[in-house]
């Protein structure tokens, strides 16, 4: 048998004499049985019953019973005899169809009919025989040659694409493995600097004698685009400055389309729009390619009216000069400008929970949010103004709150008035913040307190997930220290620090470990004139399970209050038995106190879970056992807190 060539731009097609591998697996053409078109009378015959045995290694059994016609028509309506002898004909060349797509191409199929029982079993034994491995990988990369007027423009990393290639010599070769892998180069291309780049030829050369193929894939770059000046479309209510401020797109950048993507995200998030769509507009290239196959088309046309055979030539090639920068193009459609939600909810932590929302986009140039929650232990109204994002990066708010609450029988009422200013992007983000706090404490038993504060605190979070709703793998960090230094609108002078960590890793192809860990100190003259809110209390579904919200901290009378120091840790385990539930088992420890010692001496909690992936993120049930408090516990929580 000799060599085997099968070529065509974009998509191969391998054929041998024996074997024609009609593209995917278990997408290939079902042959004309006429079952279908059997003319059926009132008088028809009960149709014929058998079963089908498939014997063949590895996953080849489950993409022979998945995909043969045997299969296909078992308990038709029309089945007789004779169809069944036709479809016992036509299945060893269908079978050898089905695995020369799993990289097996000199099987030995034999198919029989076993009529000693009730129904006839139709036997398919497949010998698949060696398996045809790539022994040759050719990729010829065209155009990636930087242009005259951009000569001094970064070279493209031809040799990093090359290794990106994932069809390795010496691995089986599959269809659906070359399918894939063209995709991926190609789609690798053009995220970036070649949205035009295409496969103008790819090539599979298999030689059944040798159980080798030799692959052979031409890909052309396209012209090397950049990005032009930005064009805003759909705006009527809101200043434009709301988009270009966050454009981070400059003129003369390489297309990217990630670039675009974050662009869109970004608008997204802020609320102002209920859609967004960011684009490059590419007209100016179709035009130019347009007219390159125009000018072609002439030239052809004038060299046959000569009388003469004309002589092939091939299509202008695409200019590769200097082109023109591709406007970035951003289409919203505006969110209305005001807007009134309410809601209901519960939490263990907090108890029953009502909500009342009011929204306003545009109230001086800046968007207002405000809202009132009553809770069975914290009631709050607070109300922000969002300034529009500035040309340098800076989301800046200011705003006032007032929040009372009743937590293990400390009672606060705190009034807030703040300034913040919020930097960077979801892998790194930053802010500071600038507030003024004035409390009313009081402790069952014990008498009343009032303190004021001015702090400032400074906080970074860094995540490096695979998901930010439904993390797998990475980590999540974040830090904080701020504290009132002057001795101006502060009774207590204050500095604090505290950090907090999440680390995802996978463990099999179903399990995951979940380890937390957060720690905090503060350090004053005294502890009294620090607002409660700046003190450590641990506990409850985020904290330490096990135990009621905020119940590990200081005693004072009947009450349990905040301490200096705080840490606590927690390792859990999640097993998914079902794409969206999962089962978990966790320990968590943890303390705060007002010593170092005392803050480390832990208190455990450990339990089982349920897990489920909801369209807002994982909702999280658990029963823990307090080992301190020797009870159990309940906890609900819908996703995690940062």
């Amino acid at each position: 048998m000799g060599q085997l060539t099968l070529a065509a731009a974009g998509s191969v097609i391998l054929v041998c004499p024996a074997v024609q591998a009609r593209g995917q697996e278990g997408t290939q053409e079902r042959p004309q049985d006429g079952i279908a078109d059997s003319p059926v009378t009132e008088a028809a015959p009960a149709p014929l019953q058998y079963e089908v045995k498939v014997n063949a290694p590895g996953d080849l059994d489950e993409l022979l019973e998945k995909n043969l016609d045997l299969e296909r028509f078992r308990g038709n309506p029309r089945m007789d005899r004779e169809q069944l002898q036709r479809l016992v004909r036509d299945t060893p060349e269908q079978a050898k169809n089905l695995v020369a797509t799993a990289g097996y191409y000199t099987p030995v199929v034999t198919v029989r009919v076993d009529t000693t029982g009730a129904k006839p079993v139709v036997i398919v034994d497949l010998d698949p025989g060696q398996p045809v491995t790539i022994d040759k990988v050719e990729l010829e990369l065209r155009g990636f040659d930087p242009t005259p007027p951009l000569a001094a423009s970064e070279p493209y990393d031809t040799e990093a694409l090359k290794r990106s290639w994932s069809l390795k010599t010496g691995s089986v070769f599959r269809q659906s493995d070359w399918e894939s892998a063209k995709r991926a180069l190609l789609r690798e291309v053009v995220q970036t600097r070649y949205p035009r780049a295409q496969l103008v030829d790819t090539q599979a050369v298999v030689d059944p004698e040798t159980h080798t193929v030799s692959l052979l894939v031409v890909l052309d770059s396209g012209p090397e685009l950049r990005f032009g000046e930005l064009r805003i479309e759909g705006l009527k209510r809101y200043d434009a400055s709301i988009i270009r401020n966050l454009d981070k797109i400059r003129p003369g950048e390489y297309y990217s389309e990630s670039a675009l993507q974050s662009l869109q995200a970004r608008l997204q998030d802020t609320g102002y729009f209920a859609s967004v769509e960011v684009s490059a507009d590419m007209s100016s290239i179709l035009s130019e390619q347009i007219e390159a196959g125009q000018e072609s088309q002439q030239a052809e046309a004038e060299g046959g009216s000569a009388g003469a055979a004309p002589e092939a030539k091939p299509l202008k090639p695409v200019n590769r000069g200097p082109a023109p920068l591709l406007p970035l193009v951003v289409r919203v459609t505006e969110n209305k400008q005001q807007n009134v939600s309410a809601g209901l909810g519960f939490s263990t932590n907090t108890g029953n929970r009502a909500q009342l929302n009011y929204d306003n986009l545009n109230v001086w140039g800046t968007r207002f949010k405000s809202a009132i929650t009553m809770e069975t232990k914290k009631q709050a109204a607070h109300a922000n103004f969002y300034f529009p994002t500035t040309e340098r990066g800076y989301n800046d708010s200011a705003g006032a709150s007032f929040e009372r609450s009743d937590i293990s029988n400390e009672i606060t009422a705190v009034t807030t008035i703040s300034a913040k200013r919020n930097w960077g992007g979801t892998n790194l983000e930053r802010s500071l913040t600038f507030e003024f706090l004035s409390e009313d404490k009081t402790v069952v038993g014990l008498e009343q307190t009032r303190s004021k504060s001015l702090p400032l605190t400074y906080a970074i979070t860094k995540r490096s997930l695979d998901s930010l709703l439904f993390p797998t793998k990475g980590y999540v960090i974040n830090a904080q220290v701020g504290g009132a230094l002057l001795p101006v609108l502060t009774d207590e002078r204050f500095v604090r620090v505290a950090g907090k960590a999440v680390y995802y890793r996978p463990l099999g192809e179903k399990g995951e470990l979940i380890v937390r860990g957060e720690m905090g100190a503060l350090g004053s003259k005294e502890k009294r004139g620090v607002p409660a809110v700046y003190l450590f209390r641990a506990g409850g579904d985020q904290s330490v399970r096990g135990y009621a919200y905020q119940e590990l901290g200081v005693k004072e009378g009947d009450a349990t209050v905040g301490g200096r120091y705080m840490a606590t840790a927690s390792a859990e385990y999640q097993y998914w038995f079902k794409p969206k539930w999962a089962v978990a088992a966790f320990y968590d420890a943890g303390n705060a106190a007002d010593t170092v010692k005392a803050a480390m001496t832990p208190k455990s909690g450990y339990g089982l879970g349920g897990r489920y992936k909801s369209p807002v993120g994982p909702i999280n049930v658990d029963v823990a056992y307090g080992h301190a408090v020797h009870a159990y516990r309940l906890h609900f929580s819908l996703g995690f807190t940062f």
